[in-house]
């Protein structure tokens, strides 16, 4: 009990002292400022039914869009290590797509996809994929070349050595890539959302952000964030608890390996 307060006091702290300088700096300021967090907290209460359809949704993206980034990258980044030629053609290509605006491709996909879905997962994965695909290619390429000797001693296939050596190095990397990820893939279901859903029944937070800013009502806009915020910390916490679930080898202390 000791150990999980101290884990959680200082950012409670820290957040609840920024709130405070918050609501002191909106008291003094001009009535164009940032709505108080006394507002925003009323907007969350007030229109909890309301934020919690669209977090639904949201939510729904971001997990999806996520798993499918973890698919993607991983299997670029195994297809990258086993052929030399692939990789110099799939790199680059990785790389130029994180420099593409999303406001450019996003009419595209609703042209070819509609208002559903399948076009915020498609941003989504852009977004997040590569982090995925860089940590999981370098951790291939670290796996212990004596370890994969002493496999080709042992007259292990191609297919042994990568599901004993390569693969356990390969598996907490792409996760950890995946943790990276989630800390824009909300960001991205934002942009999404934003972008894709300007009509339609699939709205979200982001839709719900930018319709509730146009329409003036800046406390609930607000109040969408803070549930975004609390949504980002929520998928990286649950996460991290899949990494220990799927890799708990990577999370082992040292000490407890032997």
């Amino acid at each position: 009990m000791r150990r999980r307060l101290a884990t959680i006091a200082p950012p409670l702290l820290l957040l609840a002292g920024a709130i405070g300088i918050w609501e002191l700096y909106v008291d003094t300021a001009s009535p164009s400022e940032p709505p108080a967090p006394h507002a925003i907290a009323a907007a969350l209460w007030n229109n909890a039914g309301l934020l919690a359809t669209n977090l639904r949704i949201t939510a729904e993206e971001v997990a999806v869009g996520v798993l499918l980034a973890l698919l993607v990258g991983f299997a670029l980044a195994i297809v990258i290590h086993l052929s030399s030629t692939l990789r110099r053609a799939i790199y680059p290509l990785a790389v130029g797509s994180q420099a593409v605006p999303i406001v450019v491709i996003a009419p595209l996909l609703v042209i070819w996809w509609g208002f559903g879905i399948v076009p915020k997962l498609v941003v989504i994965v852009l977004i997040c994929f590569f982090p995925i695909l860089v940590t999981t290619v370098d951790a291939l390429a670290a796996v212990d070349r004596e370890q994969l000797k002493l496999l080709r001693t042992l007259d292990a296939t191609r297919w042994q050595a990568f599901r004993f050596a390569e693969l356990p190095a390969a598996l907490p990397a792409a996760i950890s890539g995946a943790r990276i990820s989630l800390t824009v893939a909300v960001i991205g279901a934002y942009i999404a959302e934003s972008e894709t859903a300007t009509i339609g029944p699939n709205a979200g937070l982001g839709h719900e952000i930018v319709a509730d800013i146009n329409a003036l009502q800046t406390p609930r806009a607000y109040a969408a964030a803070v549930v975004l915020f609390a949504l980002a910390i929520a998928c990286f916490h649950a996460l991290t608890l899949a990494e220990r679930r799927m890799a708990p080898w990577a999370t082992q202390p040292r000490g407890d390996a032997t």
